[in-house]
């Protein structure tokens, strides 16, 4: 691949992901609105600060410009939500401890990888690998939907507008990752593919008997890079 299509890819990469996390404005916004996050969870904003914080790592470690630009940005965005979320929760202390046990991890593995700065590469490996956990858990997240989905026989509730853009922004990650030659890119980039394209799959066999179901009212879930 040529230099100006390298390029290319890893500023595409780039926007599409901030636009991914930009979904989360929509949320926040609804509960600006209502003065209120009712029964929704803060968990995926808190999550995705703490995937975007071992991202923003793994870039200034591994001295990959577009890693550190897409989660600088990621990073930021999440801890807006995070406050937001916070301003108008009813349960406070409980969202405080979720947060406060995540920043404890993020700080944990930050310290425990400094002890290392004579071993860069095993810095990296393990930061690279807490990356690949907290990344596929949220890749995980939605396969309650889909035992859902295939009970009910209907994709309705799936948001088919996410759903393709989470497999175009895991797309373009697991190629970067290729070009690279980064697997701790590759691994949770191709499983986010895989999990999109089996949520693609249901819209096909089951699919949804309109496209104004719960899925597309609001979008509860930013998966981060």
């Amino acid at each position: 691949m040529s230099a100006v299509a390298y390029e290319l890819l890893s500023t595409t990469a780039v926007i599409s992901t901030v636009f991914q996390f930009l979904s989360g404005a929509m949320i926040c916004r609804k509960y600006i609105q209502k003065k209120s996050t009712g029964d929704s969870s803060g968990v995926p904003f808190i999550c995705g600060f703490l995937s975007c914080s071992f991202w923003l790592r793994y870039g200034v470690l591994t001295e990959e410009q577009s890693i550190v630009l897409v989660n600088v940005i990621g990073s930021t965005l999440f801890l807006i939500y995070t406050l937001i979320y916070y301003v108008f929760t009813i349960n406070k202390r409980a969202f405080v401890k979720q947060f406060a046990f995540v920043l404890a991890v993020l700080i944990g593995v930050i310290i425990y990888t400094n002890r290392l700065e004579d071993q860069r590469n095993q810095m990296i490996h393990i930061t690279g690998i807490f990356c690949c956990i907290v990344t596929v858990c949220f890749f995980a997240a939605p396969l309650a939907s889909l035992l859902h989905v295939i009970r009910a026989k209907n994709s309705e509730s799936l948001p088919l507008p996410l759903i393709a853009t989470s497999f175009l922004v895991s797309l373009q990650w697991l190629i970067y990752g290729i070009l690279i030659s980064d697997s701790f890119i590759q691994i949770p980039n191709f499983l986010g593919c895989l999990l999109s394209m089996m949520q693609l799959s249901l819209f096909v066999v089951y699919p949804p008997r309109s496209y104004s179901g719960q899925g597309y009212k609001l979008v509860e879930q930013a998966v981060p890079f």
